[in-house]
């Protein structure tokens, strides 16, 4: 949160509190307290050049995902393992994917089906798809950092009113499912942006008129005052880029806008579905359709890492009704997004990752229902710059192990990493103790799509 307040409180600077500029919550130096002046107005100019910035939507599957009742129907497999649904054809000759997502199989074309993700830790969160690590990895220097948090310490913002990551998830019961991708080791200058409610509320001025905050010298003019009065103990280190940062984003409609989808087209927010009724949430997360929308409106704003968790699909029971109403939602949400990236040409720059914590039992269990299987899972790919219309790896008969190329979910995020820039075979960042760290240990990209 970033907040302002007007004039009836105590204040400095032209009206301008000391508790309003100190007030900084999910944005709190979020990527912006990090960065000196030079990296923002350097940002400034690059994103006033109109150039195009390369991205990732991460779309959480909370729960673990169904792997044999989405992306390969096992055919041959008994009738206790096969389950209910038959597979359909799609655009591209010989893939076959489940009856749910017809229109992901009329787009095949413009996606990577993988079907024998390996090396799923067990752990019902999303710190390991939006890290590539087990949760437990480095706890002793903060954990390791998600993509979000390590393309905003590489690459800082495209411009100062927008923050380099972002997070969708709605807060569920089971609170590792809304995992925003946290910074681990890097700290909370790199957190993700999580637009809630008060952080959207303390986006907007309260008080303060455009007109006074234009008055750039009077504003810094107040922050030398501030800074004379404020303690010795560092809590101000880097409070002028700070300044610029906030500045940029009060001053700027760009950020609110972009998560507003009543400025789109009523027709495209249509084609996306809206994901109602929510149904077997429970403790995880609905199914929102609409934060695909705004994915993609914040990626179109400059935001370069955006997170979301999309349903609940711990399936121990009814796992066929779950998945036909989860998967036809999801099916019309995934298709629109990338035909809305396509459409206005930001497809092959922006990456789109559809998968979740690990996959489900091969057999079904009394209550119709599949059990926790971290021994193979799946996923879905699109965009990027990736090579597009095919599918990689399988699992064997009875979906229990992945018997051709296996794919280790670190080569995902290897991927992902290439995709945006990044070299994870050379990259590294250092830790709090000034160790140099490689981004993940699994360092080469998907071969079959790079």
């Amino acid at each position: 949160m970033l907040t302002i307040l007007g004039p009836h409180q105590k204040s400095y600077c032209d009206g301008i509190s000391r508790r309003g500029f100190l007030k900084v919550g999910g944005f709190s130096m979020a990527g912006v307290a990090s960065l000196g002046l030079p990296d923002l107005l350097r940002a400034e100019a690059a994103s006033s050049g109109g150039g195009r910035h390369k991205a990732v939507i991460n779309i959480f599957l909370g729960g673990g995902p169904p792997h044999q009742d989405m992306w390969e129907i096992k055919t041959d497999a008994p009738q206790e393992i096969r389950g209910e649904f038959d597979p359909i054809a799609t655009s591209v000759p010989g893939i076959q994917i489940g009856e749910c997502f017809p229109n992901i199989a009329a787009a095949a074309e413009k996606f990577v089906f993988i079907r024998s993700i390996v090396g799923c830790a067990g752990g019902h969160d999303a710190y390991q798809c939006f890290s590539g690590w087990d949760r437990n990895n480095s706890t002793s220097i903060g954990g390791r950092p998600a993509i979000g948090p390590v393309v905003s310490k590489l690459f800082g913002p495209t411009q100062p009113s927008v923050p380099p990551a972002m997070a969708l998830a709605d807060r569920t019961s089971h609170v590792p499912w809304s995992e925003p991708g946290g910074p681990g080791f890097l700290g909370a200058a790199f957190a993700p942006f999580k637009p809630d409610n008060d952080g959207l509320a303390n986006l907007k001025l309260n008080g303060v008129t455009l007109d006074r905050l234009q008055d750039r010298k009077s504003l810094l003019g107040g922050l030398d005052l501030l800074k004379r009065k404020a303690d010795s103990g560092g809590l101000l280190a880097g409070m002028d880029a700070f300044n610029q940062a906030a500045f940029g984003v009060l001053t700027s409609s760009k950020l609110l806008d972009a998560l507003d989808v009543s400025k789109e087209d009523p027709e495209l927010v249509a084609r996306y579905g809206d994901g109602k009724p929510y149904q077997y949430q429970y403790d995880g997360a609905p199914t929102v359709n609409s934060h695909m929308l705004v994915a993609r409106r914040l990626v179109e704003a400059g935001v370069r890492s955006v997170t979301m968790s999309y349903g609940r699909w711990d399936s121990h029971g009814k796992n066929f009704d779950l998945v036909r109403d989860h998967g036809g939602k999801l099916d019309q949400g995934v298709a629109a997004l990338i035909q809305d990236l396509d459409d206005r040409g930001m497809l092959e720059d922006t990456t789109v990752a559809v998968w979740g914590e690990f996959g489900r039992t091969p057999r079904v269990n009394p209550n119709a229902g599949r059990d926790h299987w971290p021994r193979v899972s799946c996923c879905l790919l699109a965009g990027g710059g990736m090579r597009t219309g095919q599918a990689i790896g399988a699992t064997n008969r009875l979906g229990e192990y992945a018997l051709d190329r296996p794919v280790h979910m670190q080569e995902v995020i290897a991927t992902i990493y290439h995709n945006l820039g990044i070299d994870p075979g050379t990259t590294t960042i250092s830790d709090p103790t000034g160790r140099p760290q490689y981004l993940i240990e699994n360092r080469i990209p998907i071969r079959e799509i790079i």
